[in-house]
């Protein structure tokens, strides 16, 4: 039972090192990181490749970078450690102290009006006792400078310092008012959206337009520009009046298409989904209600994306 024990300990160990390696530069980035050898990162590596029969790493003498299979490596033991992390963190008993006070809490704007807000002022009618401070921004939060308790990030997330948990994915569309596809005609394949008025989404992590994704992992980026905004809504509303074709996540696009005001264009050429994670970070003790508003968020955006598939 010795023997058992520490070979899972192990095994757990050699995942931390490989999840801090999937998010630097180079080894010894993360054995700076880790406090340890670039030796030590290296063995860690080599030890899983070898158990998995797979390529973890692409080498070269500048740098390292990820394989496909490395990278769905690091999203399952991502959850495996938070899950571990979580069990043992937990107390055996809870506080009724514990829920009260502040819970700050950040997300994309996106996700803000139609998910979170309903989410957290259920919850806060149910715990008065707490504040949540709720900051939408599609900037990438720094958990630690921020002091953020409880995150959503939509897309991957390669930061060991976050206990993670995908909640939910999101699906991208193409589309556009009727009687803008009426006027114009629809396209009948991507190339064709260089000749049609499109909106353009503003990245504020790097200022520049977001590119549009689609099946294949094709990637288009708005040149006919008719409307560019760093604001989702706005983006939304330009659509629906009919300015120009864009392409919307889920979350902003059902309700329009539901209603009438939106049409789905290339649907056999939209992308695959994108995950939505909750996260906190990983610091000490976590408290009643920082767990408690982490769970009813996680829940939260898995029941609003049942109600967008209808299921």
């Amino acid at each position: 039972m010795a023997w058992v024990t520490r070979n899972v300990l192990n095994h757990l160990e050699l995942l931390r090192i490989f999840l801090t390696a999937a998010e630097c530069a180079s080894f010894r980035e993360a054995a700076q990181r880790l406090g340890a050898s670039p030796q030590t990162v290296t063995r860690a590596v080599k030890e899983l490749e070898a158990h998995f029969g797979e390529l973890l790493f692409h080498r070269s003498t500048r740098q390292v970078r990820i394989t496909a299979f490395g990278e769905q490596l690091a999203a399952r033991a991502r959850t495996l450690l938070a899950e571990a992390e979580s069990l043992f963190s937990a107390p055996a008993a809870e506080p009724r102290a514990q829920l009260a006070g502040r819970v700050r809490i950040t997300g994309p704007r996106i996700l803000g009006r139609v998910c979170l807000v309903p989410a957290l002022t259920q919850l806060a009618a149910a715990q008065p006792a707490i504040t949540l401070d709720l900051r939408l921004s599609d900037v990438f939060a720094d958990v630690v400078d921020e002091q953020i308790d409880v995150g959503v990030r939509i897309g991957f997330l390669r930061d060991s310092r976050l206990v993670a948990r995908k909640a939910g994915q999101v699906a991208f569309s193409l589309v556009a008012a009727p009687a803008l596809v009426a006027r114009l005609g629809a396209p009948r394949r991507v190339d064709d959206l260089a000749a049609l008025p499109v909106t353009a989404l503003l990245d504020p992590n790097t200022g520049r337009v977001w590119p549009w994704q689609f099946a294949g992992g094709r990637s288009f980026t708005p040149e006919g520009r008719t409307f560019v905004t760093d604001d989702p809504d706005a983006e939304v509303g330009a659509i629906a009046a009919g300015l120009a074709f864009g392409q919307l996540p889920d979350y902003l696009a059902v309700p329009l298409l539901r209603a009438g005001r939106l049409v789905e264009l290339l649907p056999e050429a939209a992308p695959p989904p994108w995950d939505v994670f909750v996260y906190r970070p990983q610091r000490g003790p976590v408290p009643a209600r920082v767990r408690l508003a982490f769970d009813h968020i996680a829940a939260a955006v898995a029941a609003h994306e049942r109600a967008l598939r209808g299921t």
